[in-house]
């Protein structure tokens, strides 16, 4: 296969979109499964804003243990222990939504002793917290290259620390772990022309 710089890609435009997972109580939450313009959020989902200049990562994982043999002094296959999907990225817009989901509760709004709202919110953290099964799509493009990644169930599995500063915004970072949904973690869409009819090489499914 030649070299071809045509086929490298950036993403200028991007954004990440959140809904309640299918399944959950009260959930209408229907997956995409068209790849977007790269502007609008899918149906159903709202966008969590601004990402910070480090944008967004992307990590499949798939673990293996190895298999040894009497015969052998080297492994004679390897054998899939565990397989993940994450994403991560770091938040800069400071809203319901974001706030939220870093802190894992919600806000309310305070009452006076006549049960008049006072104009403060109140956000409780729990010791024993509920985690919750969400959706996200990540959308990015490049022109006229549009990529979806979908997870249909996942939760937050890590929140890094905010740092108060004079100069720097405050910034949520958020790791998110997919869960099994009917035996896969997700799926990729594109209308970027991917397959390589000229090649006779693929990958084993």
């Amino acid at each position: 296969m030649a070299n071809n710089p045509h086929k490298i890609r950036f993403a200028p435009q991007g954004g990440i979109f959140l809904a309640p997972a299918p399944g959950t109580a009260g959930s209408t939450t229907t997956l995409p499964t068209d790849v977007g313009d790269g502007k609008s959020a899918p149906t159903g989902y709202v966008g969590l804003g601004y990402v910070d200049e480090g944008g967004v990562t992307i990590t499949p994982t798939i673990e293996t243990q190895p298999v040894s043999a009497w015969q052998s002094a080297v492994p004679v296959v390897y054998n899939v222990d565990s397989a993940s999907f994450q994403i991560k990225a770091t938040l800069i817009e400071t809203s319901q939504l974001t706030t939220e989901l870093f802190f894992g509760a919600k806000w309310y709004a305070v009452k006076d002793e006549e049960g008049k709202d006072t104009g403060v919110y109140r956000l409780d953290l729990s010791s024993a917290p509920d985690v919750s099964e969400l959706s996200f799509v990540v959308d990015w493009s490049t022109t006229g290259v549009h990529y979806r990644c979908v997870i249909p169930r996942a939760m937050i599995s890590e929140r890094g620390a905010i740092q108060l500063q004079r100069k720097e915004s405050s910034k949520f970072e958020l790791t998110i772990n997919a869960l099994d949904s009917n035996g896969g973690l997700g799926y990729v869409l594109t209308d970027d022309d991917i397959l390589d009819t000229a090649s006779t090489f693929a990958l084993a499914a």
